[in-house]
């Protein structure tokens, strides 16, 4: 069988996200990557819990990592009487999903499907373990397969080959939205603004485009309303780490300000991914604000001096007006019609 990460970048391998391999869970720790290729070993589920926290992954890397924690799980209860084992899968689905306050609904929706495949397990007498491991496995194919057929529709929407900014790391949608360019003829160079303060713009989303062989140029974040005046840019594009059905838009601190700004030029801006039942309006989102410290350094090296104050709330909301369209495996739909891609059969698990 072809898996659907053929042919993609480094980094959009399943392997190379989160991976259980029968003793513990291997984490590409994207805070170093591209400049090191380091794995964080997982012994436990707490572990994985708490590397995704420390955000050794990010973007939809931590869905990855949350279903290969609970294969994970499962190894750690093995030969336990079945009450033990439901038990330890409980408790790990319940840290696992409360590693990033923003995500948690999405989390909650990766080790709920688990636990559902744990119960099947019992139910027909499977190993637990391997059952666990290949639903991992099996979430990342059937995401991956709904983010081609958007990434299909966003393609659709880019220029031959004139500028495409991007916000951020927007993981599976980056890769093969570049593919199915390529394979329209549409070759357009691809901005992607740094993304301060872990620089996941100038380190994943550039090198996964560098390695698809795409046209790519890194630039500060407070550089795109001057790209957009010189007419450098004709498209705004990026994921989410939650979609509200009312129409708002969870994304990296910045993204609102960059389509405000797109707005302003007429640039339109599209967003990826798949709309969150759990989410019906934006009051349900909780903004993660991380350690403050964080602004004040750069990779490590401080910036600021001793005694001033840093903020960093990790997320912001783009409300509905400002977004052109929710390019989803159903089609591209209004922001303020995002019910109707259930009503057309959507699918209610997670797509970034």
């Amino acid at each position: 069988m072809d898996r659907a990460d053929k042919d993609l970048a480094f980094m959009l391998r399943y392997e190379n996200i989160a991976w259980f391999d029968g003793k513990c869970v291997r984490i590409l720790d994207r805070r170093v990557y591209p400049t090191t290729v380091r794995f964080e070993e997982c012994g436990t589920y707490q572990e994985v819990a708490q590397a995704i926290t420390d955000m050794v992954t990010q973007s939809a890397g931590p869905f990855s990592a949350a279903a290969m924690g609970m294969a994970l799980a499962a190894h750690q209860c093995k030969g336990q009487p079945e009450a033990q084992q439901r038990a330890v899968l409980e408790d790990a689905a319940k840290v696992i999903s409360s590693a990033r306050p923003t995500t948690k609904k999405r989390l909650e929706q990766v080790v709920n499907t688990c636990l559902k495949a744990a119960e099947d397990a019992w139910a027909s007498g499977a190993d637990l373990e391997e059952a666990l491991f290949n639903e991992a496995v099996a979430q990342n194919e059937r995401r991956y397969r709904r983010i081609e057929k958007a990434a299909i529709y966003l393609a659709e929407q880019f220029p031959v080959r004139d500028g495409v900014l991007t916000q951020c790391f927007g993981e599976t949608i980056i890769g093969m939205m570049l593919r199915h360019a390529g394979n329209m003829g549409k070759h357009p160079a691809i901005y992607c603004c740094e993304t301060r303060p872990y620089f996941q713009g100038a380190r994943l989303t550039a090198t996964v485009c560098r390695d698809m062989g795409a046209d790519v140029t890194v630039i500060t974040d407070n550089a795109p309303a001057f790209l957009m005046r010189r007419g450098m840019i004709d498209l705004f594009t990026s994921a989410a780490d939650a979609i509200c059905l009312d129409g708002h838009v969870v994304n990296k601190i910045g993204t609102y300000q960059l389509a405000i700004v797109s707005n302003f030029h007429g640039i339109p801006y599209y967003v990826t991914g798949t709309p969150d039942i759990g989410h019906p309006d934006a009051s349900t989102v909780k903004i993660e604000e991380r350690d403050p410290e964080f602004v004040l350094q750069a990779m490590g090296v401080r910036t600021a001096a001793e005694g001033v104050k840093g903020y960093y709330p990790t997320f912001d909301m783009t409300p509905p007006g400002l977004v052109t369209g929710v390019v989803t495996d159903l089609g591209i739909y209004s922001p303020f019609e995002l019910k109707k891609y259930f009503e057309d059969g959507g699918s209610r698990e997670l797509s970034v």
